[in-house]
This record gives C-alpha cells, sequence and structure tokens, in this order.
C-alpha cells in the first residue's frame, strides 16, 4: 500500500468515526526491574470528525459536475443512456 493510500484510509476512517482500545498500564519498580501491577483495557469510541470529511471530499471525489465535465463525448452518450434506462425502470416500477 503506498503513502497516499495510507493517508486516504486513516482520513475515511477519522471521517466514519472508529472504535479503539485504550491501554492503561501501572509498574513498580522490584530489584531494579519494572513489574507490571496492574492493566486497563477500555474500549473507546472516536467520533467522526467533520474536518476530515471535509479534507476527503476534496482531495479524493468529484461532484458528479466535475466528473461529466471530464467526460468525453462518448462517455456523455452512454452515461445519457444509463440515466435514461434508469428513468424508465422507475417509471415501471410506480406503475
Amino acid at each position: 500500500m503506498n503513502e497516499e493510500d495510507k493517508i486516504k484510509k486513516a482520513l475515511l476512517k477519522k471521517a466514519l468515526g472508529y472504535n479503539a482500545d485504550e491501554v492503561v498500564e501501572e509498574y513498580a519498580i522490584d530489584n531494579g526491574e519494572p513489574v507490571l501491577l496492574k492493566k486497563k483495557v477500555t474500549k473507546k469510541h472516536y467520533s467522526p470528525d467533520i474536518n476530515a470529511v471535509k479534507v476527503l471530499l476534496a482531495k479524493y471525489y468529484k461532484t458528479y459536475e466535475e466528473k461529466i465535465s471530464l467526460m468525453s463525448d462518448e462517455e456523455l452518450f452512454e452515461e445519457e443512456a444509463r440515466l435514461l434506462k434508469l428513468l424508465k425502470e422507475e417509471e415501471s416500477d410506480d406503475c
């Protein structure tokens, strides 16, 4: 996985919110060596972050209008046919 994919994945995780374990460990020194006394694991929920959503949308997702402006004539005709087909299906489902 390249760096940009890692960034996109991290932004998506932050944008959607996630759960994680929070670990707190307490140590004491015994004969010059650290000894684990207590370990507490807590489930923590991180809420979605609107700033991550904004960055994700601005950087990685184009609006429908932007996609159309980049289409060739052939692609536009194909998209028109696809949309007309969807409209016909919707009309037949309504009857």
